[in-house]
């Protein structure tokens, strides 16, 4: 696992340029760099050693130097492709999977990637045809971005290494703000640096003659299939652990993150390592160390752990936006961020369980179909005169969501995991909205391919391709290689994907359980309390401490400054804090995806 930046064409000072870029991402790999320049590309390169230690280094080249890469990210069938390629009469110079890359794209070119099990972001250019390509994994595990400045394509794994080349000029994308506020992360292609875009999962782009063109290579889609439970449980069991095999092969050790989840807990107790991570907060219900310590000891591990103090967590929010890139809402990154930095203290590489709610249905509002099914029967007419009636009733009460929920069809009420401010809360607040963006205009087109599925389905798609990509992904790559450690994630795998797309929808998510056919897996490995264990994401008391003086006085702040008055109606969002401070109700997750826009904002707009 490492990092790269570069851009086209040749002008003066092209090498102290790329090494400036190249110090902004030092931390993707601070174990060794490399160049290669010529009249037509200049790549950059940090390296994390993982596989090939001694002969591993980067930019590599084939055996007359007319193709060139950059890559970051791990092939995990590399062996078996490699010796394919020596049969064939390629000659390597390395035992790094990277090599494997430049000789499959000389004898494949881009058909190549059908044959990769891994995951991935690299460029690879042929000197020989002027072409370069650049291409994202299957399911967007590793970053990529690109931006086209003055007739040049500049690109690279963190958008932060666009700020040393000199033509760069950043402008917060409006538009990015504008979703976000509704999806809690950047849901667009164009990120919140106007001009500057994401390469998709499963795409890769081709650059040649002063033009972009991008192509998809992968699109994962769920079939289900007629089975048994017992194949089911089968299916997935073989699957994952082939797959965690898989994950295993480095040159150096790996260990394990674990919460008190059943996907981090299948992993750790499966991959017959020696070391866990478990990182929790100093409240009590807050904390899965004690969980961490007890499964550990069964299955023969070390665990290793923390307790996150409130003022570290506080302390280290700037430097988590900073490593982000762009605004993420989610307050779990700043957890992850600590457990990546205890991890790197002992290991290069660690395991994690990302992903396996999205392929086996793990999301508790998945269950929602099932919840409002007794009234989804109904007529969508009589539906709606229900949801207005609930509305119109001054106070709470159990189930006055469900049925102003159950109005709408799955299309209008789910746009992911996180849904924060709607169209309307979004215009209230912004100082300047369009008025043209409504979050379902972006859910749409991945809906249309999937009218033929069941709710549950439809929303496990949406998540796999905006979730998990924008959020859970984003915070797992940016907060591990803000540590110099190689996160690697057995459940997102296209061989997994091929058993979890052919499950039964009533074996992901039923009336008993999320993640069913999973958990069902896991019970052989597991104590029944935690196979069967409610899914809880990674809980942060932002709740509890926006209630506390010392830090509601900390947002106020940052909602009352100059930033805040140039995007917001600060009154309207100073109110937000208030009636949660008064108990008027819970608006802490839309305090903090206004909280962390700002926090952004001063890392890369407002710093010196």
């Amino acid at each position: 696992m490492c990092g790269f930046t570069g851009f086209t064409g040749n002008f003066p000072n092209k090498e102290d340029i790329i090494e400036k870029m190249m110090d902004r991402i030092v931390h993707r790999g601070p174990d060794s760099s490399g160049i290669h320049s010529d009249e037509n590309v200049t790549l950059g390169f940090r390296r994390l050693s993982i596989i090939g230690l001694e002969n591993g280094s980067q930019p590599m080249y084939n055996e007359d130097n007319s193709i060139v890469i950059v890559f970051n990210g791990e092939i995990y069938n590399y062996e078996e492709l490699k010796k394919q390629l020596i049969e064939k009469g390629h000659i390597f110079k390395s035992e790094a999977d990277t090599e494997v890359l430049v000789h499959l794209y000389e004898e494949k070119g881009m058909d190549m990637l059908k044959e990769l099990r891994g995951m991935f972001a690299f460029v690879i250019y042929d000197t020989n045809k002027k072409e370069l390509y650049a291409v994202r994994d299957f399911f967007g595990i590793k970053p990529f971005y690109y931006a086209q400045i003055d007739g040049n394509l500049i690109f690279g794994s963190e958008i932060k290494s666009f700020l040393e080349y000199p033509q760069f000029k950043k402008e917060v994308n409006p538009v990015a703000l504008e979703n976000y506020l509704s999806f809690q992360y950047s849901v667009l292609e164009e990120t919140f640096f106007k001009g500057v875009f994401k390469l998709m999962p499963g795409h890769y782009l081709q650059y040649k003659d002063g033009k972009v063109n991008i192509n998809r290579y992968f699109e994962p889609m769920f079939n289900p299939e007629q089975m048994s439970l017992q194949d089911a449980i089968k299916n997935v069991d073989d699957i994952m652990q082939q797959s965690i095999k898989a994950h295993k092969i480095s040159d150096v050790e790996v260990g394990s993150f674990l919460s008190s989840g059943v996907d981090s807990s299948y992993v750790a107790a499966t991959f017959k390592g020696d070391k866990t991570f478990t990182v929790g907060f100093d409240y009590d219900n807050y904390n899965e160390i004690s969980y961490a310590k007890d499964l550990s000891e069964k299955v023969g591990i070390e665990n290793f752990n923390k307790t996150i103090t409130t003022e570290e967590y506080w302390e280290t929010i700037a430097k988590v936006q900073y490593h982000m890139d762009e605004p993420l809402a989610d307050p779990s990154a700043i957890a992850l961020y600590f457990v990546a930095n205890l991890a790197s203290k002992h290991v290069k590489v660690a395991l994690s369980g990302e992903g396996a709610d999205e392929f086996f249905g793990g999301y508790n509002i998945y269950k929602e179909p099932f919840d409002i099914s007794f009234i989804t029967v109904l007529p969508k007419p009589i539906r709606k005169a229900l949801s207005k009636m609930a509305k119109a009733i001054p106070f709470s009460f159990k189930g006055k969501n469900l049925f102003i929920r159950a109005s709408k069809d799955v299309e209008e009420r789910f746009i992911g995991n996180a849904n924060m401010f709607s169209k309307e809360e979004r215009e209230s607040i912004l100082k300047n909205p369009t008025g043209n963006y409504n979050p379902t205009d972006i859910t749409k087109p991945f809906y249309d391919k999937v009218k033929h599925l069941d709710d549950v389905t439809k929303m496990q798609y949406i998540d796999l391709n905006l979730w998990l990509v924008g959020d859970i992904l984003l915070k797992a790559d940016k907060m591990s290689m803000a540590n110099s450690l190689e996160v690697r994630v057995p459940f997102l795998d296209k061989e997994v994907f091929k058993v979890a797309s052919k499950i039964p929808s009533d074996y992901r998510v039923n009336k008993q359980a999320t993640k069913y056919v999973f958990r069902m897996a896991s019970k052989e490995y597991l104590p029944e309390v935690v196979s069967s264990k409610k899914k809880l994401g990674f809980p942060v008391p932002i709740r509890v401490w926006l209630k506390e003086d010392k830090f509601y006085n900390k947002v106020k702040e940052s909602f009352c400054s100059d930033v805040a008055k140039k995007y917001f109606n600060t009154d309207k969002i100073v109110a937000y804090l208030d009636n949660h401070k008064q108990g008027k109700g819970d608006f802490s997750r839309k305090i903090w995806t206004i909280y962390m826009f700002l926090v952004w904002h001063n890392q890369f707009f407002e710093e010196a």
